[in-house]
């Protein structure tokens, strides 16, 4: 197990363990592979899925095991806490109505970017997004903004750990020049990836930055290869990206003060 220390619950962490098993690929399982998935024996993970489904979390057919809507819960506690996808979605609104193409916000979450906020213009990856869709940071415009904006010691964990896949023909494939293009992200201030998540796919994103100056947040819009060329992406699509910034980080103060 990942835990230790005196304080460290492992019932809770294996509770959840189950709750993580279940996923797109996997939306139905079966008590032996709700074990096999999560390294404990049957009769514990029997105990952990019935416990869930008393609470309202898990439903069973009598064989296969599956996730009911009520585990959203659990998330929409983290966004309704966070003040920031209500404060950045109506700038999204306005953003996507001014250059009619797809934005979205998204936090840095271990080595993965989170999606919060999102509005679509049109579906231009194979690939669905919505809030709580998750990226290799290292590909994504807004992964580079946020790994950008670390302080060097949690950055230089970042790279000594992640595991570069190469998505596409073009995606950075050494920690070298990983690191040479967040040095460039962080001296011009926005990052924009060609096609190395996704072939076809441009996105150009900047940093959102709390009071103190620290990067808690990146927002992105991101156009396809075919219709909107690198240049225009800089030209058309940065000015109007660098305002919205701007306008989110001018409500962030007001919306999370707590007194």
């Amino acid at each position: 197990m990942a835990g230790s220390g005196s304080d460290f619950v492992q019932s809770l962490e294996r509770g959840l363990s189950v709750i993580r098993a279940f996923d797109h690929e996997h939306p139905e399982l079966t008590l032996s592979e709700v074990a096999a998935s999560t390294g404990v024996t049957r009769a514990v993970a029997r105990r952990f899925l019935l416990t869930l489904a008393s609470l309202g979390y898990v439903r069973s057919d009598g064989r296969f095991f599956s996730l009911t809507a009520k585990v959203l819960e659990l998330g929409y506690a983290y966004l309704s806490s966070l003040s920031l996808p209500d404060v950045a979605e109506p700038h999204l609104e306005a953003l996507v109505g001014e250059v009619n193409e797809s934005s979205s916000v998204s936090v840095l979450d271990g080595q993965d970017v989170v999606y919060v906020a999102r509005v679509p213009v049109s579906r231009i990856m194979t690939v669905s997004i919505s809030v709580g869709t998750r990226f290799p940071a290292y590909a994504t415009s807004m992964g580079r903004v946020l790994l950008a904006g670390l302080p060097e010691p949690e950055l230089a964990a970042y790279l000594s750990s992640v595991r570069l896949e190469r998505l596409t023909a073009r995606t950075v494939s050494s920690v070298a020049a990983l690191r040479g293009e967040l040095a460039r992200v962080r001296g011009q201030g926005w990052a924009l990836v060609n096609q190395e998540l996704e072939e076809g796919l441009r996105a150009l994103a900047v940093p959102i930055r709390d009071r103190t100056g620290k990067v808690v947040a990146a927002v992105n819009v991101s156009a396809h290869a075919s219709r909107t060329s690198l240049e225009a992406m800089r030209r058309d699509l940065l000015p109007p990206l660098l305002k919205a910034a701007a306008r989110v980080e001018a409500d962030l103060p007001a919306r999370t003060r707590r007194t």
